[in-house]
């Protein structure tokens, strides 16, 4: 099997990563987690150093995640959440990936929804200009709802205080502009010969990146007349669904799609 490369979305540190282990275990080669450079590995330390990632943009992060995969002897499958969902596409347009997941993906350029509820959650970080050029930690309400809320609040305040770490607000201005914006550094190529199989999988009870939005990401990235591309929609899940109670539904729905698409252990 391809290796394996994960990236993570604006909020949270190793919700990939935190599964690893376990899936290497079951005969995935994991190579690794992608993000920033200035990514922390550990939640204390991404608190503490907060500002680090302070105006990381969705390229830094893409051109970045680029170098690591060019040092690879091969082309790595790669697997991202939220905006690591967005990241992934734009890797994949670059010809970059042997075949790609995005898991409730932050919207692309053209992707059009824009539900309340992707309003409401993102406005924490939309609602101040300010936060642009910052990065931003979400109080427990807001990551309950945008992020926890298809789970008990047992679990979500476990997920809270073990994932939730500050994160840039850039990239959310970036997507919420994008439409308006014809250099928009979120659009990502869709049609290429070398784009690889693409699969989207979206919760059916996220709020952050509801149905519609997933779908519209996936009727984008089915115009590709090269290499398959589906969607998946795990049922009673929310945003969380990487890391909370519900992740082996979303592992296995990757597998099974990568393994009939050749990309199998």
């Amino acid at each position: 099997m391809a290796p394996y490369d994960g990236a993570h979305g604006t909020v949270g540190v190793g919700e990939l990563g935190a599964r690893v282990d376990e899936r290497a275990a079951a005969g995935v080669q994991a190579s690794g987690v992608l993000g920033h450079p200035a990514d922390e590995t550990d939640v204390a330390a991404a608190h503490a150093n907060a500002a680090s990632l302070a105006g990381t943009s969705v390229r830094d992060v893409a051109d970045h995640v680029q170098e690591v995969i060019e040092l690879l002897d091969r082309k790595p499958i790669v697997i991202g959440h939220s905006f690591g969902g967005l990241l992934v596409q734009i890797i994949a347009g670059r010809g970059l990936a042997a075949g790609t997941v995005a898991i409730d993906p932050a919207p692309s350029q053209g992707v059009l929804p824009l539900p309340y509820s992707s309003l409401k959650g993102a406005f924490p970080v939309l609602g101040n200009p300010l936060n642009y050029g910052r990065t931003v930690t979400l109080t427990f309400d807001e990551f309950r709802f945008g992020f926890a809320n298809a789970v008990s609040e047992e679990e979500a305040r476990e997920l809270y205080s073990t994932f939730h770490t500050p994160a840039p607000g850039r990239p959310l201005f970036q997507a919420a502009t994008a439409n308006f914006n014809p250099w928009a550094r979120t659009k990502a190529a869709k049609k290429g010969a070398d784009r690889g199989p693409l699969l989207v999988v979206t919760g059916e009870n996220d709020n952050i990146v509801p149905f519609a939005m997933a779908n519209a990401a996936f009727k984008k990235q089915r115009k590709n007349q090269h290499h398959a591309t589906e969607i998946v929609e795990i049922a009673g899940v929310g945003h969380s669904l990487v890391i909370d109670s519900h992740w082996r539904e979303v592992a296995d729905a990757a597998l099974d799609f990568l393994s009939r698409n050749g990309l199998g252990a």
